[in-house]
């Protein structure tokens, strides 16, 4: 049986990160196919995701949970008979729950090895209260608190405190396996995604909330494209960025910046902003996709 693994977590988490991190480390020797759940009218994800691996799947405008599950599941069937993979890796959307998901890849009939939500130890905080990050962690058995170079430990435990809460408070069962085995789950701590081999062994599977917990509040997430042009003077872009108002949570895209000799990939995060890796072939305009709850 194909074995298959959900990696979930809030925008801006590290999800990508750990894919290109750890997973393509650990499973260097299967054959891996990944399903990438992007929000938005720009596949960045997938662009990213897709110098590390041959085939990419992209399903956009939309959320599989609630409005692509058909979709999702005939793309998944059509990945498994056109390309034989070993491992189905389904990473999703910062905005969307697991929850469907899971059943969607039981129901073709793969085995889900783990749930694995991405935790941004630092800005955990400022979206704890959000449900839609509640439930990714409810829905999760493998749970990793990611930029841990960004913490203190007492902070690191502290929302370590919290997940388990968390855990407790959504009161999570099983209903996979026997009585016994409710709420299993194990906690990783990671910088910049890099996680041990063990958590793509399986842990168990994955857990799930019941019945009386809602799945599809997605808190109202708005997205909008800014572009920029050819090129941007770096102080012109860290200006903009940190002009951003707290209700932008998330913001990626790819610059041209001035000084540099290639295009990027550019992040922010809740204040935080990196230049990641070039994005050289690029030859488009210079634009941010804007995540967050954003006013007209």
């Amino acid at each position: 049986m194909i074995s298959s693994y959900v990696v979930t977590g809030y925008l801006g988490s590290g999800k990508t990160t750990l894919i290109l991190n750890s997973l393509k480390e650990h499973l260097k020797d299967k054959r891996v196919a990944l399903v990438v759940n992007e929000f938005g009218e720009v596949g960045l994800d997938g662009k990213i995701l897709k110098n590390a691996y041959s085939e990419v799947i992209e399903i956009e405008e939309g959320c599989i949970c609630c409005k692509l599950s058909q979709e999702f599941e005939s793309a998944v069937l059509r990945l498994m008979q056109d390309y034989n993979p070993e491992v189905i890796v389904v990473e999703t959307s910062g905005t969307s729950e697991p929850f469907p998901i899971i059943f969607s890849l039981k129901t073709v009939g793969t085995a889900v090895e783990g749930v694995i939500c991405v935790i941004d130890t630092k800005n955990f905080p400022k979206y704890e209260k959000e449900d839609t990050a509640k439930y990714q962690i409810a829905s999760s058995n493998i749970i990793v608190l990611n930029k841990l170079d960004l913490v203190n430990e007492d902070q690191a435990l502290e929302v370590e405190r919290k997940i388990k809460e968390i855990k407790e408070n959504y009161k999570l069962e099983n209903l996979f396996v026997k009585e016994e085995k409710k709420n299993i789950y194990k906690i990783y701590r990671a910088v910049r995604g890099k996680i041990p081999a063990e958590v793509f062994e399986g842990v168990g599977d994955p857990i799930q909330v019941k019945e009386n917990i809602h799945l599809h509040s997605h808190d109202h997430m708005d997205q909008r494209v800014v572009s920029f042009g050819k090129e941007v003077p770096y102080e012109e872009l860290e200006s903009f960025l940190k002009s951003l108002p707290d209700s932008v949570y998330r913001a990626k895209g790819i610059v041209k910046i001035k000084e540099y000799p290639y295009p990027v990939f550019v992040h922010y995060v809740f204040g935080d902003i990196d230049i990641g890796m070039p994005a050289q072939g690029y030859e488009g305009e210079s634009f941010l996709v804007l995540i967050g709850k954003i006013e007209n």
